[in-house]
Order: structure tokens, then sequence, then C-alpha cells
């Protein structure tokens, strides 16, 4: 029975590394339609968020599974109980990223943002993959240090972010409402996925630790 549970959690680490590696299919493939003004990628995104989706209801019932059958204590408990948040967290990144390939999509044949800002959301989407890679490979590992980096890799993303927001009310922005408002919404998504990426790296650290870190560039997770 004890070998069975072993495995179940082991199985539920193993789902979130694999939701993790398809969510940055996601972010990236989602910045190439939105980048290109792809149609066909944009699609391909909107329509891989079902694997997603499905991960995420088969850690969930395997973990509530664990709850009521084998009533885990410390630090399995702990395990158990992050490894539901982290999946949380995963599945909505993919929708964030979903949410991208649908701006595309709505703009097409045109491009949804401007050159410029085409640029920022570039270097967002790098920043955010190297977030989600690293989110996945601490749970793995159980690195509490480079869990704690997360928060300040974060704060690129709010920068670019702020960047953003001063072109946008600039007197020498150029281009139409509409463009403003996707810019927005755009830089938005991106935020929140990087947000969701730090929430991951305290889940790994409350694991570890017992202790969810604190602190203004912390999420509070429980």
């Amino acid at each position: 029975m004890r070998e069975s549970y072993h495995d179940e959690l082991a199985a539920n680490t193993n789902d979130v590394v694999t939701m993790s590696a398809l969510v940055r299919t996601a972010v990236e493939r989602a910045t190439a339609a939105l980048i290109d003004a792809d149609l066909a990628v944009a699609e391909e995104v909107i329509s891989a968020d079902s694997k997603l989706d499905a991960l995420h209801d088969e850690i969930e019932q395997r973990s509530f599974n664990l709850l009521a059958r084998q009533a885990p204590v410390a630090g399995e408990l702990r395990t158990v109980v992050a490894v539901l948040r982290m999946c949380y967290e995963l599945s909505r990144m993919g929708d964030l990223a979903v949410h991208v390939a649908e701006t595309a999509r709505h703009r097409y044949p045109d491009h949804a943002v401007p050159d410029p800002v085409a640029q920022q959301f570039t270097k967002m989407a790098t920043i955010a993959d190297k977030m989600i890679a690293t989110a996945g490979q601490t749970l793995v590992d159980r690195d509490v240090e480079d869990a704690k980096k997360l928060a300040s890799q974060d704060t690129a993303i709010d920068d670019i972010r702020a960047e953003q927001f001063r072109m946008l009310l600039s007197d020498t922005w150029q281009y139409g409402v509409e463009e403003a408002v996707d810019t927005a919404l755009l830089g938005r998504y991106y935020e929140r996925i990087a947000d969701h990426a730090v929430a991951i790296g305290s889940r790994v650290i409350y694991i570890v630790t017992g202790e969810a870190p604190e602190g203004e560039d912390w999420p509070k997770a429980f």
C-alpha cells in the first residue's frame, strides 16, 4: 500500500513538471502567434489547452484520493497540498497563454500590437519561459535557493510593464485606441504568468521548509 502511495505522490510531481513543459510551449507559441499574426499557431495554442486541463483534473483527483485514503502528514501532506495549488497556477498560466492567442486571432490578419511593443512582449515571453522552467525544476530538485530567485526575476517583467504604461500615456503614442487597449491587456497577461511562476516557487519553499516565504515580492500562498 505504501509503495502505491509513494508512486502516486511521484506521479503528481511528474505531472506537474509535464504541465510546466506544456505551459512553456503554450506561452512560446502564443507569443509567436501574437508577433507574427499567425492564425494557425493561435488556433493550435487554443486547442492544446485541453491537455493542460486534463492534467489539472488528473492531479486534482489523485490528490483528493491521497488525502482521503492515506491521510498524509508532515512533509507528505505539504507536498500534496502544494502540488494541488501548483497545478492550479499552471492551469491559469495556460489560460493566460490562450488569452494571448485569442487576441492574435481576433486581430488577424492585422498585428495586434505595433512593432515597438511587440519587441517588449518578446522580452517578456523570454523571461517568463525561464521562470516557468525554473519553477518546474525547483520542484524536482527541491531547490529552495533557485525558488527564491523567482521573486527577483519577476521584477524584470514588472519593469517592462511599467515601460509599456509610460509609452501608452505618452504624447508620442502614435497608434490607435485598440492597439493601446490590447497592449495594456496583453501586458497584464504576461505579468500574471510571471506572478503564477513566483507562486509555484513559494510553494516549493513551503514543501521543503514548512514555511511560506513572506514579503511584498511573494504572493500569499496559503
